[in-house]
């Protein structure tokens, strides 16, 4: 299953990602399970409480790669070169699962406290100026373009902050996209602003409030957010500790806040994925930056790419 935290910046997603991925790989089995860091500040591997000083390569410095290892065998793809960050698989790419032991894996992830995590990578000094984080963001949209992944299997994706996801086909990469929301009209803005943009493609939210004080804060994100509140995570002494790099079990995290995480578990574990709709949504993105942009790069039409006979699945994977 494919898990967006996404929000406004500071309503702490990145907290909340870190959190549900230490509950889930806490758990007596661990299931198979994936981070990936994909917000320009670059925050979970410390939420995770990583040693900095054992970081891997970056997913964004090394999209050729990414793309050749991808590419595989697939005749509609003729080069590294010739792929952007919306080519979908086709028969011939080489898919991801969520806990394979591929190059790509041996390469840029690395295990953080039981949790297996990469990361986009920060804006180097050379993209100031000539370059957006979109254009890192992309290697994680690849990935997931060409990752088949199944019940009990977890990626779980930091996304950028606000409505920035926007700018590419990366939001509808997930089976459950959670909303951090402080309760602010700020926050519930970024919420209204989210939904509006996500409700034309299916994508499936639910909120989760954050640094919820009192019944009054519960009450505002009620009013708000309505059926789409999830649960909330309260004040904690075990989230203060953290953001002072003092990383306690996620047993001693508050009884009611591991409830939330419970809930948010229960309602991914509880979708069906819908591979057909995944794949569609796949080609339609596709489709547009070739018209917007791709095709001009390239000197041809890159619609060329999409294979009309291939939806991807756990089934596809196994070929």
């Amino acid at each position: 299953m494919k898990i967006a935290f996404v929000g406004k910046g500071g309503s702490g997603k990145t907290t909340l990602a870190a959190l549900f991925l230490r509950h889930l790989a806490a758990e007596t089995p661990a299931p198979p399970l994936l981070g990936i860091d994909a917000d320009i500040n670059q925050h979970l591997a410390a939420a995770l409480g990583a040693d900095e000083s054992t970081a891997s390569p970056t997913l964004g410095e090394n999209l050729t790669a990414i793309k050749e290892h991808l590419r595989g065998d697939n005749p509609l793809v003729t080069s590294a070169e010739d792929m952007i960050k919306t080519t979908p698989p086709g028969r011939g790419s080489r898919l991801v699962g969520i806990a394979d032991d591929n190059p790509l894996y041996r390469r840029f992830v690395r295990d953080v406290h039981g949790v297996r995590l990469a990361a986009t990578g920060p804006f180097a000094d050379s993209d100031l100026g000539v370059a957006c984080y979109h254009s890192k963001v992309g290697a994680v949209e690849l990935l997931l373009n060409h990752m088949v992944d199944g019940k009990g299997e977890y990626a779980v994706v930091d996304m950028t902050a606000g409505a920035d996801s926007f700018a590419s086909g990366l939001f509808t990469r997930f089976d459950v996209t959670f909303l951090v929301c402080e309760p602010t009209l700020r926050s519930v803005g970024v919420y209204r602003q989210y939904l509006g943009y996500a409700r034309d493609f299916d994508v499936r939210v639910a909120v989760v409030g954050n640094k919820v004080v009192d019944q009054d804060d519960v009450a505002f994100l009620q009013q708000h957010v309505g059926a789409d509140l999830l649960g909330w995570i309260g004040r904690s002494d075990h989230v203060r500790a953290a953001e002072r790099g003092d990383i306690r079990p996620i047993a001693a995290l508050e009884p009611g806040n591991r409830d939330t995480l419970r809930r948010m578990r229960a309602l991914v574990d509880g979708v069906d994925q819908d591979w057909a709709k995944f794949h569609r949504q796949t080609v339609e993105f596709h489709l547009r930056n070739a018209v917007a942009w791709a095709n001009g790069r390239a000197g041809r039409d890159l619609a060329d790419q999409v294979d009309p006979d291939f939806v991807p699945g756990p089934v596809s994977l196994t070929r």
